[in-house]
């Protein structure tokens, strides 16, 4: 009989145990669903910032071959925003670039200098086409006054003297895989503003000049500050690592005025490599050609500056620097 009792003693204490370890599962199991964090949805947007400081510098003392001490500085910036949700995208990118140099008995001169924003918005069918119908917006200009050198009395450019804008609707592909992007547009509306009386009087850039009396020099119509224009665009960015470290990048712009010309192009083609030497310090490679037959070239002669035919703008680029992405 004790035995009895002895054994049913003993399975109802297994049991309380077995009930009370259950419970106590059961609320660390609570716990634990309790303290579980949700995690936030994704976001539409996209970001890159990435800001370069490049430096070159020569000095010389008592050098016997001859030279000219100088430094050059560069700063440029690049920042992006895309916005994806569904079958919509919307590209915007800001580009920036100031360069200046400076050499032994000679005024600071300018090297570079450019403020470029665009802005693309497309609609695509189905997610798996690399095709969207597209609206795309342009604004080119730059910071500051240029000068044909070493003549630093008369600005040849000021800021929005020129500016450019680019408005129109076509087509762009897109492919992530292959890191291109183009665009065609049947229909783009191109703007030339030259916000600068004098400029405008002297029909640079291609906006109307004025109208003197042949006689006194008196203007009679002030020179037009804006041209409009009617053509086709194409675009084109690729950006690819090539080898390890080594990244390639081209960009084309091609426009030609329906009215005026057509089949007279206009080029701007901008190439570069970057080589990264680690996460901060990066050499890069570069040219930009920019033919416009609107743009005159000037030359100096006898003192004065005299305007010439449109001919192919060449710029090469080989630096060092510092570049810190965020």
């Amino acid at each position: 009989m004790k035995l009895t009792r002895t054994l049913l003693l003993a399975c109802i204490a297994l049991s309380a145990l077995n009930v009370a370890a259950q419970t106590k599962d059961t609320i660390i199991t609570i716990e634990k669903k309790v303290l579980v964090k949700i995690p936030d949805s994704v976001s539409p947007w996209q970001h890159k910032n990435s800001i370069g400081f490049d430096l070159s510098e020569i000095a010389f003392v008592n050098w016997s071959a001859g030279g000219t001490s100088s430094v050059s500085g560069l700063v440029r910036g690049n920042f992006t925003r895309i916005y994806s949700k569904g079958n919509f995208k919307w590209g915007n990118e800001l580009i920036v670039r100031y360069g200046v140099n400076k050499q032994d008995g000679i005024e600071l001169r300018k090297t570079d200098d450019a403020f470029q924003f665009s802005s693309t918005a497309g609609y695509r069918r189905d997610s798996t086409s690399n095709w969207y119908h597209s609206a795309k917006f342009n604004f080119n200009t730059q910071f500051t006054n240029g000068y044909n050198y070493p003549n630093t009395e008369v600005a040849i450019s000021k800021p929005f003297a020129p500016a450019y804008t680019f408005l129109g609707v076509g087509a762009e592909y897109s492919n992530k895989e292959k890191k291109i992007n183009l665009y065609i547009s049947p229909l783009t509306l191109k703007n030339t503003l030259v916000l600068d009386q004098r400029l405008a009087d002297q029909g640079a850039f291609g906006v109307s000049k004025a109208i003197f009396d042949d006689v006194t020099g008196e203007r009679l119509k002030k020179g037009k500050q804006a041209k409009t224009e009617l053509g086709f665009l194409f675009t084109s960015h690729f950006k690819k690592e090539i080898f390890k470290n080594i990244t390639f990048e081209n960009r084309l712009t091609l426009y030609s005025d329906y009215i005026n010309k057509f089949g007279n192009i206009d080029v701007d083609w901008q190439t570069q490599l970057d080589l990264v030497v680690n996460q901060y310090v990066r050499a890069n490679i570069g040219f930009n050609l920019i033919y416009d037959d609107d743009i005159k070239a000037k030359e100096e002669k006898d003192g004065e500056q005299i305007t010439v035919g449109p001919k192919i703008q060449l710029k090469q680029v080989l630096g060092i620097g510092l570049v810190y992405n965020f």
